[in-house]
């Protein structure tokens, strides 16, 4: 009776201590991840139900500039942002409209952008956070190049989030998507379930593929390969596969580096992407390549993807086929617009089990760049499939500084209704900023991509040199982590299982919830032992386990 009426005593405890957060949890707003590639001839109803707009303050015809008057807005909350938008233009059938906020104190320039047409209704999908509070605010709507254009908007939305409302919804979809539960069962050889066995679980490695890039600094470095090793189940080349660096001169093809490093991510069963065939930027492209036109090109671009692609057969999970196309276009203008096509055509021919991306910048970082709007990205991506592309994955890269967390999950959202893999590429965040700030924004920016339901994977930007790193590194040179390292080190450990000991019940059976990846599993009663292994993937129904002993 004593030990009940302790156990009676402490859930007492429990629940009182735990109340106000269950309380807030059950009120809060659940974050709506709906969007809407596609124009429509009628809005959908608003999400949210409007959240917070009032409907007398909405705009109740189109104009050139329609606007919404919001009040009282806050510091510490997060707003998500949506509406549908049609336009009308005596000389267009579309146009890039930008929704842009302006405070007392600031203007934000970007909260939202939309490919918007005439005669059908196109959804924008966006979000901001103050750095000051508002008591009356403007967000209105443009043509971003100024065009003389009238712009309608419908079932707008603006839904508040605390920054703890925030975090409470990731770690919702963390539980639902990066987790699952499994029921261990423990029988003898006649079927019998035992109760009180020991129960041990350890997770070996981890479903998620979260990585980083190396560069040949890493060759012949026992602490750097120790150092990744520990951390890391995914990785991609610096920029030890860009032409520049495998054919410096032409017909002096030299993949000695690439294949040393393969060596070194072979051994340790680490995924890897590939990255990249070519790079549309021309201060990228190899000198000699530059110089090409015509014929001598087209045998060029020819040779470099055949000798690369069978080089590299079944060895990369991912090629970014044609780098940063939405910003350049070095290749189209001198063999034509369907250059791109053959190359994406070439490299599926060449290697047809790993998946094809586009690969960008600009495009979850910010929505000021027109050139690099998800609506731009999910056209050009569209318009490769209809040419008979097999374009299967979503490239973001992610060179932040300041990020605006609602602005991403909204660019996240409208890309994941394409149901293709989605993958952070090249995530940092910029040297113009202080290391500890690197590190809280780094923090933000990888809570934010693990905890959305469509993201497949995250690479990080960070390959060590002797002078430093790309914008950002984790580590001194000595491997000791600088504070962008202990970011990555405790997300690394907040999303793996710990180690689980328990015991079997009256059924014999054993439950927990763990991290999606590969487990080992050992059972002992009294001098019976055994060991076995299993896989948690990702399913919403328990995985259940039977262990003989």
């Amino acid at each position: 009776m004593k030990d009940a009426s302790a156990v009676i005593s402490f859930l007492v405890f429990f629940l009182l201590l735990c109340s106000p957060w269950i309380a807030a949890s059950l009120d809060d707003p659940q974050y709506d991840h709906t969007a809407y590639t596609k124009c429509k001839e009628e809005p959908e109803k608003p999400l949210y139900n409007g959240g917070i707009l009032e409907p007398h303050l909405l705009p109740q015809s189109a104009s050139s500039s329609p606007a919404l008057l919001l009040r009282n807005l806050t510091t510490s909350t997060k707003y998500s942002f949506s509406c549908w938008v049609k336009i009308q233009s005596p000389d267009s059938d579309s146009a890039l409209v930008t929704a842009s906020l302006r405070t007392e104190h600031e203007v934000y320039n970007c909260i939202g952008t939309v490919a918007a047409k005439c005669g059908c209704w196109s959804f924008l999908k966006g979000g901001f956070t103050l750095d000051s509070p508002s008591n009356s605010s403007t967000l209105s709507f443009q043509s971003s190049d100024s065009r003389d254009i009238t712009i309608a908007i419908a079932s707008a939305s603006l839904q508040p989030f605390t920054d703890q409302q925030w975090w409470r919804n990731q770690q919702d979809v963390i539980n639902k998507v990066r987790k699952r539960a499994v029921m261990i069962h423990v029988s003898n050889n006649n079927g019998d379930r035992l109760q009180g066995v020991e129960v041990n679980l350890k997770q070996v490695s981890k479903d998620f593929p979260f990585g980083s890039a190396i560069a040949k600094t890493i060759l012949g470095n026992g602490a750097y390969q120790k150092w990744f090793v520990e951390r890391f189940n995914a990785a991609v080349f610096e920029n030890e596969l860009k032409w520049y660096a495998t054919e410096p001169h032409p017909g002096q093809i030299n993949y000695t580096i690439a294949d040393e490093m393969l060596e070194f991510i072979r051994v340790n069963r680490i995924v890897t992407r590939g990255h990249n065939i070519f790079w549309e930027d021309p201060k990228y492209t190899p000198e000699w390549v530059r110089n090409l036109v015509g014929a001598q090109l087209e045998s060029a671009v020819n040779t470099r993807i055949q000798s690369l692609m069978s080089q590299y057969r079944e060895e990369f999970v991912h090629w970014d086929v044609s780098n940063e196309m939405l910003h350049f276009d070095f290749y189209e203008q001198r063999l034509g617009p369907n250059a791109t096509l053959h190359f994406f055509q070439t490299a599926h021919e060449s290697d047809p089990l790993a998946t094809l991306f586009m690969n960008e910048f600009n495009v979850v970082e910010t929505c000021s760049d027109a050139n690099s709007t998800v609506d731009s990205y999910i056209s050009t991506l569209r318009e490769l499939k209809r040419g008979g592309v097999s374009m299967d994955g979503i490239g973001l890269e992610g060179h932040f500084t300041v990020p605006n967390l609602p602005l991403m999950r909204a660019i996240l959202d409208k890309l994941g209704a394409l149901k293709l893999p989605i993958w952070l590429t090249e995530i940092d965040i910029s040297c113009t900023l202080g290391k500890e700030a690197q590190a809280i924004y780094l923090e933000e920016v990888l809570r934010e991509g693990f905890s959305h339901p469509s993201l497949n994977g995250i690479m990080l930007w960070t390959a060590l040199h002797p002078d430093g790193c790309y914008q950002m590194c984790l580590t001194d040179t000595n491997f000791q982590n600088l504070p962008a390292g202990d970011v990555v080190d405790n997300l690394l450990a907040e999303w793996r299982t710990k180690e689980v000991i328990g015991t079997t019940d009256e059924h014999g059976s054993y439950s927990f919830e763990g991290f999606l990846g590969e487990y080992e599993v050992s059972v002992k009663l009294e001098d019976q032992t055994a060991n076995s292994t299993f896989a948690l993937s990702q399913g919403v129904e328990t995985r259940h386990v039977t262990i003989l002993l």
